[in-house]
């Protein structure tokens, strides 16, 4: 099931909130905890390199380096649209709401591998951090941005002290999603991962997480279910990742 050539490798992922706004950027922050406590359950070390709050509460966008054997191997399993749904805590009618957030997962690239960019191509900007991590990120304009031109891909760190530590973070975010989207052309998996990559709405979820007017979660690939919500956002998803390998392994077998 782990037999991929990047499988071996640490993982960044990238949480997004979707449609909802308040509601989906605290589901948001909700699966970023989730994946946080999932990673400590397996032995991996993780870090929080880029953290955009939400405009009331949870979290627009985050990315967090997960760092342990095989940690892109599992993780890549995430990759897609999760849909929440619930009683909103911020409805004061107390309505059930919808939400959606988006995962994506590349691997982080070693340094032994070379990745051409151009610094003709980037445009490096600065801006105070204004993330979790304490007072002295956000002091001086230390936090980073960097923007590729020929693929538009943007990337932002802004957890060091060190505009220096920043820039060269998000130069390596930047050299794992550049590999990743050198890989999918090589091995002509674009038009796969792509379907992954859809609207952050309604009807392209991989997973929905159910927490009333029932308690259940279903992953719509696998058909997956657990009755046990608390314990699966609590980062007991193993059982998910598993399914959705050995799916992936034996639509393999039988295409071939």
């Amino acid at each position: 099931m782990l037999g991929d050539e990047d499988d071996r490798r640490n993982a960044i992922m990238i949480v997004h909130a979707g449609a909802g706004g308040t509601e989906a950027q605290d589901w948001a922050e909700m699966l970023l905890r989730m994946y946080l406590r999932w990673a400590e359950r397996k032995g991996y070390t993780t870090e929080i390199i880029d953290y955009l709050p939400g405009d009331e509460a949870g979290v627009k966008s985050s990315t967090i380096l997960i760092e342990g054997d095989y940690a892109y191997g599992y993780a890549k399993a995430e990759i897609g649209i999760h849909r929440l749904v619930r009683i909103s805590p911020f409805d004061a009618a107390n309505r059930r709401h919808t939400s959606f957030a988006s995962i994506f997962v590349y691997p982080e690239v070693d340094d032994d591998i070379e990745v051409a960019i151009n610094e003709k191509d980037l445009r490096i900007d600065t801006y105070r951090s204004s993330g979790a991590g304490g007072q002295h990120v956000n002091k001086t304009d230390s936090a980073v941005r960097i923007t590729h031109f020929p693929t538009g891909i943007v990337v932002c760190c802004q957890n060091e002290r060190s505009q220096h530590k920043n820039r060269a973070m998000a130069m390596k975010v930047l050299r794992s999603r550049l590999y990743e989207m050198m890989q999918e052309e090589k091995t002509e998996k674009q038009a796969a991962v792509n379907k992954t990559k859809k609207q952050i709405a309604w009807g392209s979820q991989i997973r929905s997480y159910v927490l009333h007017p029932y308690k259940l979660i279903k992953d719509h690939r696998t058909n997956h279910e657990v009755g046990n919500v608390t314990r699966i956002l609590d980062g007991d998803i193993d059982e998910f990742i598993e399914a959705y390998l050995m799916n992936a392994e034996e639509t393999k077998v039988h295409v071939i």
